[in-house]
């Protein structure tokens, strides 16, 4: 049996926010939530809780990846998700943009990332 591969263009899809929640369930839960709703391929999922404060999150996508690190000192996480795929990542800025989480964008949109 022979498999099919597809060559991708050396291409990124960037969306960075920040995001008025620092509670790590709450965050694992919904962001989880996002990328299945947009279809996204979760390869894995690992996280750390910080000694003193702080919390970071990290999926591996097929796609790429989406990070979550926390600054509850500040009341605010920052939230990255670059993936290789502009409808998925157009659909994820969707559901972010219709939640109910307090969102401050990073940029107009979905930005695209090429080598130079």
């Amino acid at each position: 049996m022979k498999t099919k591969t597809k060559i991708l263009a050396a291409k990124i899809h960037n969306l960075r926010f920040w995001v008025s929640e620092c509670e790590p369930k709450v965050l694992q839960a919904q962001f989880q939530d996002y990328l299945e709703q947009v279809g996204f391929v979760i390869l894995n999922f690992t996280d750390h809780h910080f000694p003193v404060q702080g919390y970071t999150a990290f999926w591996l996508l097929a796609e790429s990846h989406l990070a979550i690190h926390t600054f509850p000192d500040k009341g605010w996480s920052y939230v990255e998700l670059s993936s290789c795929n502009q409808k998925k990542s157009e659909d994820f800025r969707s559901l972010v943009n219709a939640g109910k989480l307090d969102i401050k964008w990073n940029g107009d949109g979905v930005e695209i990332c090429v080598p130079e």
